[in-house]
C-alpha cells in the first residue's frame, strides 16, 4: 500500500471520477477478509454500507495491530482502506498518537463524496481507536 502522502499527491491532480477510481482501487488492494470474520461483532455501526473491521495483534512485531477490513460497497471499501493506511501495522500507542482525521483531511472526503458514503468514517476511526486502547 502507498503512504497517505503519496496518495495525496496523486489525488490532488485527479478529477472527481478518477478520485472515485482511486478509492475503488485502494479497496481492491485490501487483504482479503475471510467470510467467517464478517459477523455482527466486527460490523461497524452507523455506516450506510456494511463495513467489517477485524483486528489482529502481531506479537512478533512488538504487538503491532493489523486490521482486516471489507465492505459490500466499492467506494466505502476504498475509504476504509484509506483509513487503514494511517494505522496499519503500528503499535497501539502509535495508533492512539495518530490524528487520523487530520491525516485524512487533505483528501476532503466530506466534500468529495456524498454524506451517505462518509457518515461512517468517524465510527470506523472510533473502532480502531477503541481497539488500540484495549491493547495499549
Amino acid at each position: 500500500m502507498p503512504t497517505l502522502a503519496e496518495l495525496q499527491e496523486e489525488y490532488e491532480f485527479l478529477d472527481a471520477d478518477d478520485r472515485y477510481r482511486l478509492l475503488i482501487d485502494l479497496g481492491r488492494g485490501l487483504e482479503p477478509m475471510p467470510e467467517a470474520l464478517k459477523t455482527d461483532a466486527t460490523l461497524v455501526r452507523g455506516c450506510s454500507a456494511a463495513v467489517w473491521v477485524y483486528p489482529t495483534r502481531n506479537d512478533a512485531e512488538g504487538g503491532s495491530l493489523h486490521f482486516l477490513a471489507d465492505s459490500n460497497a466499492a467506494i466505502t471499501k476504498g475509504i476504509i482502506a484509506l483509513v487503514l493506511i494511517a494505522v496499519q501495522d503500528k503499535a497501539p500507542a502509535a495508533i492512539l498518537a495518530t490524528d487520523i482525521e487530520a491525516a485524512l483531511a487533505p483528501f476532503d472526503l466530506r466534500n468529495q463524496l456524498s454524506s451517505n458514503r462518509t457518515q461512517g468514517i468517524p465510527n470506523m476511526i472510533a473502532l480502531i481507536r477503541e481497539t488500540a486502547e484495549r491493547y495499549a
